[in-house]
C-alpha cells in the first residue's frame, strides 16, 4: 500500500431510477445533477481522489466529463433498488485497497445533493476528526414537532402517534432532527466493517432547513430547482 493514506470522495450514482428516470444525470438548473456534487467536492479541496461508483455507462461518461474518476463499474448485486449505502462505499474502499491504496477518511457524497456546499463538507470533516467517532454528517430540524404527528387509517380517520402530547405546547417538546441526505464522512475502517451510521458513534453538523431538500419525486424536483435558483440569486442568511 502507499505510505500516505488518501482522503476520498465516493459518489454513488447507479443508472436505475424509476420515479425520476436517469435522475443522477438529468439536467438540474442547467447542469447534470451529479455535476453539482462533483463541483462541491472539488471546491472543498480536501480530497485526493473523487470517485463515482456506478453501473451505468451514461453516468460514467458524465462523471468523467465533470472531472471525477470512474475507475471501476459497480457490480450488479450492489446496484438494485434495495442496496444500502454502506456496502456500496465499502466496495469502493475495498477496491482501492486492492489497488494498493491506503485510505484514511471517505466521504459518501450523494449524486442528487445540489444544495451541498464545500464549507459543509469541510465542517463535517473537522467534526469527524474532533469527535473521534466513526461518522459525521449533516442534519436539520423537522419543521413540525414529530410528537404531534398524525396517522390516518384506511377510512382517513385521524389518530395521534403520541396521544400523550395532544395538549403539550410545541415549544415544550424536544426538538427532533433528520438526516440531510447530502453526504456522510466516515473512517475507512467504519465503512469496511459495515458499521451503522445512525448511532452514538456519529457526530452531526446542523444545517438550516432551507438548504435541505429530498429529491425523490417530480414534485420534489420542481421545488428543489425553484429553491436552488433563489439561493443562487440571493445571499444566504445562514
Amino acid at each position: 500500500m502507499t505510505t500516505a493514506p488518501v482522503r476520498v470522495a465516493v459518489i454513488p450514482a447507479r443508472g436505475g431510477s424509476k420515479r425520476i428516470p436517469h435522475k443522477n444525470i438529468k439536467p438540474f438548473c442547467g447542469r447534470p445533477m451529479i455535476a453539482w456534487s462533483i463541483q462541491a467536492a472539488r471546491e472543498a479541496d480536501c480530497f485526493d481522489r473523487i470517485l463515482v461508483s456506478t453501473d451505468d455507462d451514461a453516468v460514467a461518461a458524465v462523471a468523467l466529463a465533470e472531472g471525477a474518476e470512474v475507475p471501476f463499474r459497480r457490480p450488479a448485486e450492489l446496484a438494485d433498488d434495495h442496496t444500502p449505502t454502506v456496502p456500496v462505499i465499502a466496495h469502493a474502499v475495498a477496491w482501492l485497497r486492492q489497488q494498493g491504496v491506503s485510505v484514511s477518511e471517505v466521504c459518501c457524497l450523494y449524486a442528487t445533493a445540489p444544495f451541498v456546499r464545500a464549507g459543509d463538507i469541510l465542517a463535517a470533516l473537522e467534526a469527524l476528526r474532533a469527535g473521534g467517532g466513526d461518522y459525521a454528517f449533516p442534519v436539520t430540524t423537522f419543521a413540525f414537532p414529530i410528537q404531534r404527528a398524525l396517522r390516518l387509517d384506511p377510512r382517513q380517520r385521524v389518530s395521534m402517534f403520541e396521544p400523550a402530547h395532544a395538549n403539550t405546547r410545541s415549544q415544550d417538546l424536544e426538538e427532533a432532527f433528520h438526516d440531510a441526505g447530502q453526504f456522510y464522512w466516515g473512517r475507512a475502517r467504519a465503512w469496511l466493517d459495515g458499521r451503522a451510521v445512525f448511532t452514538p458513534g456519529s457526530v452531526a453538523v446542523r444545517l438550516p432547513r432551507h438548504r435541505v431538500q429530498d429529491i425523490d419525486t417530480p414534485e420534489d424536483w420542481r421545488r428543489a430547482e425553484a429553491l436552488f435558483q433563489v439561493l443562487q440569486s440571493e445571499p444566504d442568511p445562514s
